[in-house]
């Protein structure tokens, strides 16, 4: 079992050059103040369980989803913010919004779906995904008629 991120690709082609989706990116990055239009994700096995810790900072815990479906665990975080400065008379001398939406996929071959819990702790989700207990085949002795 290996926990990997998940990355749809519709054109059904492996990591291909496209420089059109590059400068796409690298813009979107630039103009959002942004680096990174995803999270950072630390994921580690113990001897029952894999753990997976995403780095969420700033965000609340009402703004972030986990959804589990066909076999891919899915997090995503939306945050909104909007702050303005205005006048003595009313009018605006600053108003800025920003608005940042992130999600990661990853596989969940070998995790006991029913059991997976999360806790998020200082801006750090922290997902304890049990793993599946091998089911041994049952044997039974056939008795001679």
């Amino acid at each position: 079992m290996s926990l990997i991120p998940y990355r749809k690709n519709s054109s059904g082609l492996a990591n291909y050059y496209d420089p059109f989706r590059m400068m796409e990116q690298m813009e979107r990055e630039f103009f959002s103040g942004q680096r990174y239009s995803s999270f950072s994700t630390d994921i580690r096995e113990t001897e029952n369980a894999y753990v997976l810790e995403a780095d969420l900072p700033g965000f609340k815990k009402e703004d972030i989803h986990i959804d589990v479906s066909d076999n891919t665990l899915t997090i995503s975080a939306e945050r909104n913010s909007q702050s303005e400065e205005k006048d003595k008379d009313g009018s605006y001398l600053r108003r800025e919004r920003s608005y940042g939406s992130f999600s990661r996929s990853f596989s969940l071959e070998g995790v006991d779906e029913q059991g997976i819990k999360a806790g998020f702790t200082d801006g750090v989700l922290t997902l304890t995904m049990p793993k599946l207990v091998p089911q041994q085949p049952a044997s039974r002795r056939l008795e001679i008629e």
